[in-house]
């Protein structure tokens, strides 16, 4: 439990970073097995708080509208997908 509040004190960057380690730790293959877990159950901790910090950042980010000669009339909320 006390891992996963120092993750989501990560920066979204911070936290890109370590799980790219992570991730270059396991594919060298060079981890023991209980450390090769360890490290996937952090970067899968790592993946998910990255998950949610571009969740939360696309649902600020909004749409400009426009007219019909493509003046901007106003914002939406954007609508991924």
């Amino acid at each position: 439990m006390a891992d996963e509040a120092q993750i989501t004190e990560l920066s979204f960057e911070e936290a890109l970073k370590e799980l790219e380690r992570i991730v270059s730790r396991l594919e060298s293959g060079d981890a023991q097995l209980q450390e090769a877990i360890d490290l996937y159950e952090r970067g899968d901790q790592l993946r998910r708080q990255c998950a949610a910090r571009l969740d939360s950042a696309q649902a600020r980010i909004e749409a400009i509208r426009t007219d019909a000669q493509g003046r901007a009339v106003g914002t939406a909320p954007f609508a991924a997908g």
